[in-house]
């Protein structure tokens, strides 16, 4: 028999993005960076973030660098707080951002159904998202299941650590040891085990509100009798609030 000869005709345009595969046309591309809390280690890592992204976009000669988008110190268990976020997807939405680089699924993300909705929503506008730990590019065929199955773990991971951390919490309370704000916690020291320890001195203030109390007071004249006698309040201040 006879073999046939095929001949394969190239596409011509990207499937998803409608441009000619031979364009020269730049990609527009934004990064996102985030990280969770405020503390002096983590804004560390914001702004390695940040510049390494910066650098990593302006380094591809077939990249147009737009934007650096950011949200510090805020969770990530859901969307609805974070500014940086949303002010990102809006311009992609625009038709501003032809591609977003993040970090990973975690940093974009930690609930399945927002990651989803949102790269959903990015891929009908051609908008591409690259998940930079776990490779994964949300206009691949794959992309979407992959991304499913790395948000839920995110999600689930989230939600081990805030138990472990209120389980951890209730135990600490349950064995007479609590963590407060010392510095504006008045009638109490922090005690060698991690106890509470009467403060003798401020106790004399605490024993002051309760008297003043039952004898009729209302807060603001407590307050008013309080910044009178020249008590300090917790926070050392010389005027009290009701």
């Amino acid at each position: 028999m006879a073999q046939r000869k095929v001949t394969a005709i190239p596409a011509t345009i990207t499937k998803y993005t409608a441009v000619p595969i031979g364009s020269k046309q730049k990609r527009r591309v934004a990064g996102y960076a985030r990280v969770s809390t405020d503390h002096e280690d983590q804004v560390t890592s914001y702004e390695a973030q940040v510049d390494y992204y910066t650098n990593y976009i302006e380094g591809r000669d077939d990249w147009e660098f737009v934007a650096i988008y950011t949200d510090e110190g805020i969770s990530a268990t859901n969307t609805k707080r974070r500014e940086g976020f949303k002010a990102m997807v809006a311009d992609a939405l625009a038709g501003k951002i032809d591609l977003i680089v993040t970090k990973s699924v975690s940093r974009f993300a930690r609930n399945t159904v927002d990651s989803l909705t949102t790269v959903r929503m990015l891929k009908e506008k051609g908008v591409e998202i690259y998940f930079e730990k776990e490779n994964i590019w949300t206009l691949d065929a794959k992309g979407e299941l992959l991304i499913t199955i790395m948000s839920s773990l995110a999600q689930e991971e989230s939600r081990s650590i805030s138990e472990n951390t209120t389980w951890g919490q209730r135990k600490r309370f349950a064995d007479g040891k609590a963590s407060v704000a010392y510095k504006r916690f008045l009638g109490y020291d922090r005690g060698p085990n991690g106890g509470f320890v009467v403060n003798q001195e401020q106790a004399k203030t605490v024993k002051l509100i309760y008297k003043l109390f039952l004898d009729g007071l209302t807060c603001h004249a407590i307050a008013k009798e309080l910044t009178e006698r020249k008590l300090p309040t917790p926070g050392g201040k010389a005027v009290w609030s009701q």
